[in-house]
């Protein structure tokens, strides 16, 4: 195992041979933007120096200012932007002799006290570098205490004649601006800018002011703080710079740009400017030395929010530049190494061993159980291996051709690994291990988030889901399906709700609903109303109380949350329904030939906004084959589309429907949802009951023979519906509800008569909330209490149930035929 990143030749310098052949191939490139800039990084490498820096004059010869640096912040060492060039400074001294100047500590204290110099605890050297364009001077400093050696002073010498910069020439006012050129006036932010510039940015001459803030106000604001770093004076290094930003679109997507520029000083009579290029980045060859390919990396983490996101985000980073064949990302979990993503994702591109437990775990998946990996996580450092590498199985197969493992740090832990792998043999520059180092600290960092971002959003919809009807009940004559979608930004909790209510005499009811907001305080008030309208539709009120007492309700919570809610009450025997609506979206029908239409029905104000509030009932007709669509608005409303246009195009997307499959009609209406907020999708369809209960009523008068009354219109109903045989257990059973609640109830008392599948159901209605009491012991001597006992034994089932305003005390006897 060869440990090539940090390790090797560190400590010796390395030779003239080494500079001079790094130098040729740097300065090769004349036409490279960045030229000037990777030679003085030679500096940094071969002579020891902390930092590298060139002074060029100026056209009318009387500053010397700075065109490039590299290394440490040059303000560190008291550098300045310009020399005077008559002046007497160090710099100004050596370009006028010609002489390399090399000061040591003392020196530079003398200078410090005789010419207001900048002194410090290190060594500067200052070197003639002249060409044909220009003259100047190196400038490098160390802070080695034996200051430059032999050695390192020959190094900067060649450095020096290797040199050939451009001379900061100040361009005429009158002089033609090239199509792809920008000149900025630093002092009053005027700034005179190319055709094609212009283009980019989606302007026309006419419609371009000459303000820089113009073309300011049309990038993405996220990238708005880099941008200014670059056309504020103050912010600005003298240099060449470049970066990468966002320019937004009429339609899609942003467009990335690169700008580069060089700040130019000004002297007397004239304004400094920021004179440069900008370029659609996608047209502009990147190499792995841009800071623009690290800034890309850090934009797409800030919006990547799962874990997956990141993972994804981190391959478009790495794999094609560094021309891979294969990245593997995966998160430390409990010491063991959890794959988030593979690319390419086919189970073919990597090891056997993989394929056990292919896209979730390592083989043997604790971290123990490969030492080299566990080493680069413990060191926390970025290993790169070459060629044939003595490594695990596991590992050598991903990069037979070279393998780099990039611990991912994040918060003072390891928060995951990133594997990359070379088929063919593959050399490791100083620019990629320079990328690969920057990119596994961003992932880190993202991965942390993201992983966080996972978990909470796992709780907040495990919570949602505990809010909602974990299934739905069958219904006779009908198929409901129901469906909810977290909202796709943030990790709030929704206030989106659905519900399906089993009423007595097959009805049910459909509530959909929305409360204001999306924090726990909404997501408290929608369990709060799903269980109120549950509770109020149980006690038998018609749907316009039900919802009145919601809204009662709501009002006296204290809450400054509304809601909107649609209640709808079907008959199931019958196919009609009563809709009532607090605010919210109107039903959309679908109608068995095809067409589809929303219902036009009244509305009353949302929940929560008036003590005092009608919410009026409108009828609906359900012929067999009919599907009843309630949504809420996240289905049908986004930035981009109206919540009319939104409601019209699910009613098309209805009508294409095939309504025998009801799942997949749920499933292919959320597909085509243009949705950031949640949403909750209710739909029934209706099929006609096969087989209708016979029912009949009776109004039970309190008068003396008002018993009697209730057995002979119970006779006479059996045998019309063609019962005559033994009816004794029935006319008891009538008997005793009837008399139970006219001695014990005062008001109407109504006998109901039910008659599905040779069951009878007998139920007795009254205005009295209280249920009776089955006597636990009856002594010989007492005169009452034995009629619910009767009552007990001749039913197959018995019991009570809320109506508006009393009860119903119901028994069910099984038939002979």
């Amino acid at each position: 195992m060869a440990n090539v990143v940090g390790e090797g030749a560190a400590g010796r310098r390395p030779g003239r041979r080494r500079a001079e052949d790094a130098l040729n191939t740097v300065a090769a490139d004349r036409s490279a933007p960045d030229r000037i800039r990777r030679i003085l990084e030679q500096a940094l490498v071969f002579a020891r120096a902390a930092l590298a820096a060139v002074y060029t004059l100026t056209e009318d010869g009387e500053l010397l200012c700075l065109v490039e640096w590299a290394g440490a912040p040059r303000t560190q060492y008291g550098l300045l932007d310009s020399y005077a060039a008559g002046g007497g400074s160090v710099v100004a001294d050596i370009h006028r002799t010609g002489r390399p100047g090399w000061l040591g500590p003392k020196e530079l204290a003398d200078l410090a006290q005789s010419r207001r110099a900048t002194a410090g605890d290190f060594h500067l050297a200052v070197l003639p570098a002249r060409a044909e364009d220009g003259s100047g001077c190196l400038v490098a400093v160390s802070e080695d205490p034996d200051g430059f050696g032999a050695d390192d002073r020959a190094c900067l010498e060649l450095i020096a004649r290797t040199l050939a910069y451009p001379a900061p020439a100040q361009r005429a006012d009158s002089g033609e601006l090239p199509a792809d050129a920008f000149s900025l006036a630093m002092d009053t932010g005027r700034v005179e800018v190319g055709d094609d510039i212009l283009n980019l940015f989606g302007l026309t001459p006419l419609e371009f002011d000459g303000k820089v803030e113009t073309l300011l106000g049309l990038t993405v604001p996220e990238d708005l703080p880099s941008l200014m770093s670059v056309v504020e004076a103050d912010h600005m290094s003298i240099g060449e710079r470049e970066l990468e930003f966002r320019v937004l679109q009429p339609t899609g997507p942003p467009k990335w740009l690169r700008l580069r520029g060089r700040l130019l000083p000004g002297g007397e009579g004239r304004q400094a400017r920021l004179a440069g290029t900008v370029a659609d980045a996608s047209t502009v060859r990147s190499d792995l030395t841009d800071v623009s390919r690290v800034q890309r990396l850090a934009a797409d983490l800030a919006t990547a929010g799962t874990v997956r996101d990141v993972s994804q985000a981190v391959v478009a980073a790495l794999r094609k530049p560094l021309r891979a064949d294969r990245i593997a990302l995966a998160e430390l979990e409990n010491e063991r190494l959890v794959v988030t993503v593979l690319d390419p994702p086919n189970p073919e591109s990597w090891p056997e061993l993989w394929r056990s437990e292919w896209r979730t775990e390592w083989p043997d998946a604790p971290v123990r159980a490969m030492p080299t990996l566990a080493a680069a996580l413990r060191e926390g450092r970025a290993q790169i291996w070459p060629a044939d590498a003595p490594l695990e199985p596991a590992l050598a197969e991903v990069g037979p051709g070279g393998l780099a493992v990039l611990p991912l740090p994040a918060g003072g832990r390891m928060a995951g690994a990133c594997l990359i792998g070379w088929d063919a043999p593959h050399h490791f520059g100083p620019d990629e291990r320079a990328l690969l180092t920057a990119s596994a600290g961003l992932a880190g960092q993202a991965l942390m988030r993201a992983h966080a971002f996972d978990a909470e959003h796992e709780l907040v919809g495990m919570l949602q889901r505990q809010l909602l009807p974990r299934r739905l009940p069958r219904l006779p004559g009908a198929v409901a399906v129901a469906r909810y979608l977290p909202s796709t930004a943030g990790l709030e909790l929704g206030g989106d709700w659905y519900d399906v209510i089993p009423l007595p005499d097959n009805h049910v009811a459909l509530v959909i609903g929305d409360v204001q907001g999306h924090s726990a305080a909404a997501a408290t008030v929608m369990g709060q109303m799903r269980t109120a309208l549950r509770a109020y539709a149980a006690e038998g009120h018609p749907p316009d109380v039900v919802v009145s007492h919601a809204n009662r309700l709501l009002m006296e919570l204290e809450t400054d949350l509304f809601a909107t809610c649609v209640y709808v009450d079907v008959d199931l025997e019958e196919g009609t329904g009563w809709c009532v609506r607090a605010g919210h979206l109107p039903p959309v029908l679908r109608h068995p030939d095809g067409s589809t239409d929303i219902a036009e029905v009244e509305g009353g104000p949302p929940l929560g906004i008036l003590t005092q509030s009608e919410f009026p009932m409108s009828p609906l007709r359900l012929r067999p084959g009919t599907v009843l669509a309630l949504t809420t608005d996240g289905l049908v409303e986004s930035v981009e589309e109206d919540i009319d246009v939104g409601m019209n195009r699910l009613a098309r997307d209805l009508a294409d429907a095939d309504p025998a499959h009801l799942g997949l009609v749920a499933d292919a209406l959320l597909g085509s949802a243009r949705r950031s907020d949640d949403v909750a999708l209710l739909l029934l369809r209706y099929d006609g009951m096969e087989m209708r209960p016979r029912r009949e009523s009776w109004t039970v008068w309190r008068v003396p023979e008002a018993v009697g009354h209730a057995r002979r219109f119970t006779r006479r109903t059996l045998r019309s519906w063609g019962l005559t045989g033994d009816t004794d257990a029935v006319l008891l059973v009538v008997s005793e509800l009837v008399t139970n609640a006219l001695t014990h109830t005062e008001g109407p008392v109504r006998l109901y008569l039910t008659l599905v599948n040779g069951r009878l159901r007998v139920a007795v209605a009254d205005t009295s909330p209280r249920s009776p009491a089955k006597p636990t012991s009856i002594s010989w001597e007492a005169t009452g209490g034995r009629g619910i006992l009767l009552v007990e034994s001749m039913s197959a089932a018995w019991g009570t149930l809320p109506v508006s305003g009393g009860k119903q005390v119901w028994s069910e006897i099984q038939l002979d035929h």
